[in-house]
């Protein structure tokens, strides 16, 4: 049995088709979701998201800017505040903002506070964008 999964952002439909798996990036961690599922609502992180539409199919990464997820009668509808396929993205662009928004991160410790908050934001969205393209983070 496959889960109907949307992914819809404020301008666009990202993702609206069935997959038999998904990987929701929750602010309290990750949860996998399948087929049968209990009912759950919670909020989700700036982090990626990935999807696997079918057995044989690799998984799809997508790119999300923090939202909710509802999981409802093996539909999962997920609203964000953005959202953006991985393999959209330009990995060597997306690599170039992490590298960015990690300096800007480093260099916002003298900063006011709301300029280190706006910083870690930034700093998330690059990498859940860096990441979906495809991209390692060094550890």
């Amino acid at each position: 049995m496959a889960l109907t999964v949307r992914v819809v952002s404020p301008d666009k439909i990202v993702w609206d088709a069935t997959a038999q798996e998904v990987i929701l990036p929750s602010t309290t961690g990750q949860l996998g979701i399948l087929s049968g599922h209990a009912p759950l609502l919670t909020a989700l992180d700036t982090a990626v998201m990935r999807v696997r539409p079918s057995q044989n199919q690799p998984w799809v990464a997508i790119a999300l800017m923090g939202g909710f997820a509802e999981v409802e009668n093996d539909e999962v509808t997920i609203l964000v505040n953005g959202a953006e396929r991985g393999d959209t993205i330009n990995l060597d662009a997306a690599r170039t903002a992490y590298r960015e928004a990690e300096a800007r991160v480093n260099q916002s410790q003298n900063a006011t506070r709301q300029e280190q908050i706006q910083a870690t934001l930034a700093l998330k969205r690059a990498r859940a964008r860096f990441q979906a393209a495809g991209g390692m983070l060094q550890a």
